[in-house]
């Protein structure tokens, strides 16, 4: 092969190389954002604690009342 071809075939690997690492921060970080904003919006309002709204354990809606108990 002769030495113009061999740099030519370098330099468009380079090029390609370059681009694919371009194109694939772009698209980790697209990546990461998205889910951090799906983690921010799964937790917006979510409140927990005593007089807070959410989901709370309610002992008397899971309360078997059929169930003989002995004291």
């Amino acid at each position: 092969m002769s030495n113009e071809v061999k740099a030519a075939a370098q330099a468009e690997a380079e090029r390609t190389f370059e681009a694919f690492m371009q194109w694939t921060k772009r698209v980790v970080y697209a990546s990461i954002f998205f889910l951090l904003v799906v983690m921010f919006g799964c937790n917006n309002g979510v409140e927990t604690g005593k007089g807070k709204t959410g989901s709370q354990y309610n002992g008397e809606q899971y309360n078997p009342s059929n169930i003989k108990v002995e004291k």
